[in-house]
């Protein structure tokens, strides 16, 4: 595989910072340029960031002497690198404004940010279930006049524990309805503990749009292409609850299903078992050999212990059992920031690597 080089706009943040730390090493993948706000642009990456590295491995010495370019300054930018990963902290129609002109310029975006996820042409991909709908980029190609330019986004962090446990279960089984109540890190709100001491002994049951996400954005995932769009899939039903919980990193859900036809548990924990995607065929540099894992301890899985399986790109899953309401009850656990962040886009961004996309 060649050599690509990556920019990160939006770098000082954590997502942001989650990047950079990810591609120290890469086999394909060499960090060459950082961006940032203007407040950040013309320090070294080192001075920008300062005390908020909140990484637990300390700041790559490669990145540290970068010097952040002003993420508005597109062609700046795009003139250092062949593509970027963008995780800005900006409004929704600011952010589809900036990740379009960087795709109008021929850099490649994919990204991490909510913005263009209901774009009928942008491709939300979690590469072991929808690896297919990247073909759209064609499309999406025509729309903006690009050659090489286009966005590819990543879904939300709160649906990559339950939605990989569902999907190999559909095609038989058919699910029919699903509840969900997932349990989520103040890493997702980009926060620490230091940052957010108030969230220390605390829950809170509120997060901004993510009930909607949770209960949407899968539907987008297991739908097709049609023409020149992705059409979402109708079933199934899908009402979600979320709450945000005093641990750092690692998202649970507690996920209640219905089938259509029901299978039994061996069924159900042999389909885990066996599951594999576009990304293990592929052998993608951060795919999980064993994309689902399941315990059969009572306990497991437990977020401390079991959030950075397969450096943090596995998907828990443990206490499945039948229910007195729907057909089974099961839990999930995924790592936030690795698998539902900055670590899903890097793989999304080496299988269209692998499939051409970025040549």
């Amino acid at each position: 595989m060649k050599q690509y080089r990556v920019g990160v706009v939006g770098a000082t943040g954590m997502v942001g910072q989650r990047f950079v730390s990810l591609l120290e090493n890469h086999p394909w993948f060499h960090l060459a340029a950082v961006a940032a706000s203007p407040r950040s642009a013309g320090k070294t990456y080192e001075e920008a960031v300062g005390s908020r590295w909140a990484m637990p491995t300390p700041m790559p010495e490669q990145a540290k002497k970068l010097v952040v370019l002003n993420a508005a300054d597109v062609e700046a930018v795009a003139a250092q690198v062949d593509f970027v990963f963008c995780a800005v902290d900006m409004k929704k129609e600011e952010i589809k404004a900036l990740e379009e002109t960087y795709a109008k310029a021929e850099c490649p975006v994919v990204s991490n940010n909510s913005a263009h996820r209901f774009t009928p042409d942008v491709p939300m991909v979690v590469p072991e279930i929808n690896a297919d709908h990247i073909a759209i980029i064609e499309s999406q190609r025509r729309r903006l006049g690009t050659k090489r330019g286009f966005v590819a986004v990543k879904s939300n962090c709160s649906l990559q524990s339950y939605v990989p446990a569902l999907h190999p279960l559909m095609e038989d089984f058919g699910v029919s309805k699903c509840l969900v109540c997932t349990y989520q890190a103040i890493s997702g709100a980009g926060k620490t503990f230091e940052t957010w001491p108030e969230m220390v002994d605390n829950c809170i049951p509120y997060i901004g749009g993510e009930e909607e996400k949770s209960e949407k954005e899968p539907l987008k995932l297991w739908g097709h292409i049609e023409n020149d769009q992705i059409v979402p899939a109708t079933s199934p039903a899908i009402t979600a609850q979320c709450l945000r919980i005093p641990v750092s990193d690692g998202h649970m859900a507690a996920v209640f299903v219905s089938f259509d036809k029901k299978p039994t548990k061996e069924q159900i924990l042999e389909k885990w078992a066996s599951f594999s995607g576009e990304a293990q065929r592929l052998q993608l540099p951060s795919a999980p050999k064993q994309f689902l894992h399941y315990f059969e301890e009572d306990n497991r899985p437990q977020t401390k212990l079991d959030r950075n399986l397969e450096n943090g790109m596995a998907v828990s899953i443990g206490r499945l059992r039948e229910d007195t309401q729907y057909d089974y009850k099961f839990v999930c656990l995924s790592h936030n920031t690795l698998r539902g962040a900055a670590g899903g886009g890097v793989l999304l961004a080496e299988l269209l690597a692998a499939k051409g996309y970025l040549d």
